[in-house]
């Protein structure tokens, strides 16, 4: 299945890096998070990429372009760097096709720029390029097959610290509640779609509003409900976050990094 990355984001709420790189290049770890969300996908088997470029298309480029699998993969280099041998198994072949949808283009634009790539699919995948997430994609793409619908969002719980007020008409107060037991959901920047998708849209118009809205009044949007790990890379905070849980090894987005975190624990409980 193919999945379509929207890669044109400037990050304007994570100056330190995104004056000089596309959001979606940032590094977490010795990676961009770009790389994190391909690996997600590839993990369940999606290896055919649509990146829709916009800020700064070209650092992205030459990222794909200069990329070699000894990269990310322990290896033994000998004859001056001519000679590669690699120790472990190498990722598999990824078909990356790199399309320029402009600066200023929208996501509701830039998925449009891609309608040729995945107009013959049954389905395809997209997404943000700028979160990250532990939900069990198969049973997301079971679920929305099953349910007929031609779009369908992950949704999560609101990152929020407040805590949220139930007030009445009159200004009686009748409790306070954290957003995790509340029904307040966001749209976690995780989408199926039918090619039928492009029949909702129209030139210029923003995804999630006009789209969405037509979608709706067909009945024809589902929402995928995920209680687990979610976190989006908006601001430096989140970034210090993502790159903390990088640095100790807790990477629930990252099936080998976690299986083999679970393989220790369950060798140290028996020792």
């Amino acid at each position: 299945m193919k999945v379509v990355l929207f890669c044109g984001g400037r990050g304007t709420r994570i100056r330190d890096y995104s004056e000089s790189i596309p959001k979606p290049m940032i590094p977490l770890g010795h990676q961009p998070i770009l790389r994190h969300v391909m690996q997600w996908y590839s993990d369940y088997g999606h290896d055919e990429f649509v990146l829709c470029l916009g800020y700064k298309a070209n650092v992205i480029k030459e990222f794909f372009l200069n990329t070699r699998p000894q990269t990310f993969a322990d290896c033994v280099v000998s004859g001056g760097g001519r000679d590669v041998q690699l120790l472990n198994e190498a990722d598999k072949d990824w078909r990356v096709t790199l399309l320029d949808t402009g600066i200023w283009r929208n996501i509701g634009e830039r998925l449009w720029a891609a309608k040729e790539h995945v107009r013959h699919e049954k389905m395809f995948l997209a997404n943000y390029s700028d979160g990250l997430t532990d939900v069990d994609l198969k049973d997301v793409i079971a679920k929305f097959e099953a349910s007929g619908k031609i779009g369908c969002f992950l949704a999560v719980r609101a990152p929020l610290t407040y805590h949220l007020a139930d007030i009445a008409e009159d200004g009686r107060v009748r409790e306070f509640r954290t957003t995790d037991t509340s029904e307040i959901w966001i749209n976690g920047g995780y989408f199926v779609f039918r090619p039928e998708i492009f029949d909702y849209m129209r030139e210029g118009e923003e995804l999630v509003l006009e789209p969405f809205t037509r979608l709706i009044a067909d009945n024809m949007l589902m929402a995928y409900k995920h209680e687990g790990f979610w976190r989006s890379m908006d601001t430096l905070r989140d970034w210090q976050s993502l790159e903390d849980m990088v640095e100790k090894g807790d990477m629930p987005w990252n099936a080998k990094v976690t299986a083999e975190k679970n393989r220790r624990n369950v060798v140290a409980a028996a020792s």
